[in-house]
């Protein structure tokens, strides 16, 4: 009987030497503090041995070309094991890899299958991504409630992203019933996280008022203004024109030049016609029909 079992033992030894010593939070901690050589000396013998996580990392170094040449190639071959069996981030980044055509022909319907993958698992990115291809219509048909399903899952994880897009929908009846109250929610949760388009969306929707939403110059002013900051032209422009008509603020020709100024150097045709009114009446700025022009 001892036979029997004495050429197992050996086999299993032979198969599992190359592995012996390899320990991946050792790799692990090496990568995270750039020492890539050992993070792909432990790495390597357990994703060839099939570990699904050291095959993930395994390919994140050969796509970020970390102790190793950058190879998309290679990183799929890696990303590709991990992914077949359940890794979310490996399925994210083969999504990632046929979608930008990156070692690979450029393929939106396989892109869509392993963001698909990755996303039933909860990953809240891959959520917001996958709604922003079914949105699009990018290696699926256009779908937008299909989308609309996508967003609220990322939403509801605070994707500020996903959140301003749902908003939007509900703001459209895109995909979901046209319902202002909450478009409101979903603009002011990404709005609150600092999204320029959502402060946008958050002004105008209290800038013009629904019966849903009441009219408030103010609070307007207070998104339009928060937007304008991060360089959001129509809100630049808005904001020009309630500083130039005293709408929610004391009415103001210089702030009001200012905004325009700015809105107007991103190309907004609006702004630059109001900007050579004012330069052309000298209101707010010095009077100058040249620069009118």
């Amino acid at each position: 009987m001892k036979t029997i079992f004495i050429l197992p033992i050996l086999l299993l030894s032979l198969i599992s030497f190359s592995s012996w010593g390899a320990d991946f939070q050792k790799g692990l901690d090496a990568a995270r503090s750039g020492d890539y050589a050992t993070a792909l000396r432990e790495f390597t013998p357990l994703a060839e041995q099939g570990d699904a996580k050291a095959q993930y990392y395994m390919g994140l170094m050969y796509a970020k070309g970390k102790g190793v040449p950058k190879d998309y190639k290679t990183a799929l071959k890696w990303y590709t094991l991990a992914a077949e069996q359940g890794n979310a981030k490996a399925q994210y980044y083969m999504g990632f890899l046929y979608a930008k055509g990156k070692g690979v022909p450029k393929d939106y319907k396989t892109a869509v299958k392993w963001y698909t993958l990755a996303a039933e698992q909860g990953n809240a990115k891959i959520q917001y991504n996958l709604g922003m291809m079914y949105d699009n219509g990018d290696g699926v048909p256009q779908d937008s409630k299909t989308a609309a399903k996508w967003y609220t899952l990322a939403a509801e994880q605070g994707i500020a992203g996903a959140q301003h897009d749902l908003g939007s929908m509900y703001d459209n009846g895109d995909g979901v019933p046209k319902d202002y109250k909450t478009a409101l929610k979903w603009y002011a949760l990404a709005a609150e996280q600092g999204h320029a388009k959502a402060q946008y969306y958050m002004g105008m929707m209290y800038h013009m008022g629904s019966l849903e939403v009441p009219e408030d110059s103010k609070t307007a002013v207070k998104w339009y203004t928060l937007a304008a900051e991060q360089g959001h032209a129509k809100a630049q422009y808005n904001l020009g024109e309630m500083y130039g008509d005293g709408d929610g603020v004391p009415q103001d020709s210089k702030t009001a030049v200012k905004w325009y100024t700015l809105a107007a150097e991103q190309g907004h045709a609006k702004a630059e016609y109001m900007l050579g009114e004012m330069y052309d009446e000298g209101d707010g700025v010095p009077q100058d029909s040249k620069t009118a022009e």
